[in-house]
């Protein structure tokens, strides 16, 4: 009888365990953003444990090429797209269509009729400008690219390395786009003698500047809106000449054994409950919708951005950074 009972609690506890679920998701979301977004999963799926693994967008697209013999991510959430198109022509993500990707718009995600990525949201070069700071100083508040070339600006620019950061290769990918590489690169140049210093990270501009430190940070609209709202004395500028972007998105890793909670992750990632609270981050989502414009953004936002080809961002990401750094890589700050 005693046997019985120890075979019969063995058994309920394997079956709970295999009830209870667990996935790695490597993911470039903010740190003040992914624990509120996960809080609608856990309601729903309180039984699957979620390892997150948070980093730069260069760090962990950098991570899951280094893991690519043997990948420990299950799920990749929130990462740009143009990462997600490197790992896709190296055959490294399984083509997966979640629950209700009808609803995401074409544009916004891989165009086969099983994808391998699908975006949640876009995100978009700012600049956070410390309206005191630049008061103390008699100087205007840079409304362009080209304003930022100024020579009274020397000194007080940080932006981040777009070899560490999605929103730094974003930046860099929209310089070349809207002028051509050529006068890109001559851009580049000139940017670069004003610039205090290349952060690692695409927030950390923006802190800086409504912290005062350097008063002009060339960041993300997020980062920026979410200073002013804390009560920094900043401007949150989208540049005149249109906005760099690249889309937070989603994909399915290739692995041996595929779990099946990562297929469900991803059905939630893009669900109505989380797209709400990317919308409160993010002026653009990638589901058609009627929501008003988070506060401090431009009011048409889809105007903002430039056309990006994505593919040419993606095919040339290691030959830009290449040459970026070779360029400019004295003025970043130490890892």
């Amino acid at each position: 009888m005693k046997k019985l009972l120890l075979m019969l609690a063995m058994l309920i506890a394997f079956i709970s365990t295999a009830q209870a679920g667990e996935i790695t998701v490597y993911t470039a979301l903010e740190d003040d953003q992914y624990p509120v977004y996960l809080e609608s999963f856990k309601k729903n799926y309180p039984d699957i444990k979620v390892n997150i693994v948070r980093d730069s967008t260069g760090i962990v697209t950098a991570k899951l090429l280094a893991e690519q013999a043997n990948p420990r991510a299950d799920v990749i959430w929130g990462l740009a797209a143009t990462s997600l198109l490197v790992m896709d022509s190296k055959k490294m993500l399984e083509p997966y269509a979640p629950k209700g990707v009808e609803r995401v718009l074409p544009q916004f995600k891989d165009s086969r009729k099983v994808p391998s990525w699908v975006g949640i949201d876009a995100w978009m070069t700012a600049f956070t400008v410390n309206e005191v700071e630049m008061k103390k100083r008699n100087l205007p508040v840079p409304a362009s690219y080209a304003d930022l070339l100024k020579p009274e600006y020397k000194g007080l620019i940080t932006m981040p390395n777009p070899a560490s950061s999605g929103t730094g290769y974003l930046t860099v990918s929209a310089w070349l786009q809207l002028m051509g590489e050529k006068a890109g690169w001559e851009y580049m140049d000139k940017i670069h003698q004003n610039m205090a210093l290349y952060t690692h990270s695409g927030s950390k501009p923006s802190k800086m500047a409504a912290q005062g430190e350097y008063p002009i940070g060339i960041s993300f609209g997020y980062r920026g809106v979410t200073e002013k709202k804390k009560g920094a004395p900043v401007s949150v500028v989208f540049p005149k000449e249109g906005s760099g972007w690249d889309l937070e998105a989603n994909a399915l890793v290739k692995k041996q054994t595929i779990n099946p909670d990562a297929k469900k992750f991803l059905d939630w990632a893009i669900s109505d409950d989380v797209m709400k609270e990317y919308n409160k981050s993010y002026a653009i989502i990638t589901i058609k919708n009627n929501n008003p414009v988070p506060e401090f953004y431009v009011k048409e936002p889809l105007k903002q951005i430039i056309k990006n080809d994505f593919v040419w961002a993606a095919e040339n990401r290691e030959a830009v950074l290449k040459e970026w750094s070779k360029r400019y890589d004295t003025k970043s700050e130490p890892k």
